[in-house]
């Protein structure tokens, strides 16, 4: 399905407030629409904005990796806290609403939580509940970007450690930039820590694409958000209604990619800079890599974590992987 946002879209997205320009947000983009084949970082998705409708995007009938993850750690919560112990300091890469934490944080009574975001308006948001939820819980959020190593406010000699990785936001890097970032978590989490991830696995490619292109066109408003994040901190002049979402499976990379479509060309600036754009061309703006079994083992090895559980659903759709990382195989 091809997605048209509406002038009523447009507009509610007009109505945002002014954010202060991130230097590294100006750079990625203008580097990107300079390139041949345009493409843009999906961590500048999350934006509060961004963020909302990834929010909403979760609760689609068509993304089902959501609902399979959640039920998982329902089922296996338990069994990550007897691993690592109910009193760790459980650190979120990427923690967004942190609703799935709950699950884990229900079976850790004991524990302090450590969110690391990007968008801080968004974290706190998310602390703000939580806090209401487990009044007696020590949260401490950091407002960072995960890709590079994070230097923790907590951390106590001899505590144990859990990296918490969910929602397989891991199938957004190629295999080897998804190796430096596991090797980063390692670095920020220390000697002998346990790390939680969720990683989606390949299946039929029909259930795939319509997982990033619901009828409802939510997801293709999550991808809009991106031009209309560029034009509001920017100042940039890309015409909003030029551009459709467009959601394809790459079966030879094992991914579903998600493009910025123009359907005409056309001409707008970026922070003074002019783009030019052919009808047809597109903006590569995330991608979702999708695993086999066989293949989440070696990605994790090849990054110095050890799997000690794998668990899965009845449809084999998606895995819950608990690791490990011993001390004499950190990396410097």
């Amino acid at each position: 399905m091809l997605f048209t946002p509406t002038r009523d879209d447009a507009a509610d997205l007009d109505l945002l407030p002014l954010q202060p320009v991130d230097p590294a947000f100006r750079a990625d983009v203008l580097r990107g629409l300079s390139q041949e084949e345009k493409a843009i970082p999906a961590r500048w998705f999350y934006d509060m904005r961004g963020s909302q409708l990834f929010e909403a995007i979760t609760q689609v009938p068509e993304y089902y990796p959501t609902r399979t993850e959640t039920a998982l750690l329902h089922a296996h919560a338990a069994a990550v806290a007897r691993r690592t112990g109910t009193d760790a300091t459980v650190v979120e890469f990427g923690s967004g609403s942190s609703i799935k934490t709950r699950i884990l944080l229900e079976a850790m009574p004991r524990a302090t939580y450590v969110p690391i975001d990007i968008c801080g308006e968004f974290l706190n948001e998310a602390c703000d509940g939580l806090r209401r939820l487990f009044p007696h819980l020590g949260i401490v959020p950091v407002e960072a970007n995960f890709m590079d190593p994070v230097r923790l406010p907590v951390r106590r000699k001899g505590q144990a450690m859990l990296g918490f990785f969910p929602g397989s936001t891991i199938g957004n890097m190629t295999a080897a930039a998804a190796v430096d970032l596991l090797r980063s978590m390692r670095e920020t989490l220390g000697a002998n820590a346990h790390l939680l991830i969720g990683i989606d696995r390949v299946k039929d490619s029909g259930r795939l694409v319509a997982a990033y292109d619901d009828a409802g066109g939510v997801t293709a408003l999550f991808n809009l958000n991106l031009l209309q994040r560029i034009n509001r901190e920017l100042h940039g002049t890309i015409p909003m209604g030029e551009f459709r979402h467009v959601a394809r499976w790459n079966e030879g990379a094992s991914r579903v990619e998600m493009h910025l479509e123009a359907r005409r060309a056309i001409q707008f600036e970026v922070a003074g800079q002019a783009f030019h754009m052919s009808g047809g061309e597109t903006i590569h703006t995330e991608n979702c890599h999708k695993y086999r079994p066989g293949e989440i083992r070696l990605l994790l090895a090849a990054s110095g974590w050890d799997v000690l559980e794998h668990w899965t659903d009845e449809q084999q759709d998606f895995s819950l992987v608990l690791a490990r990382a011993e001390a004499d195989r950190q990396t410097a």
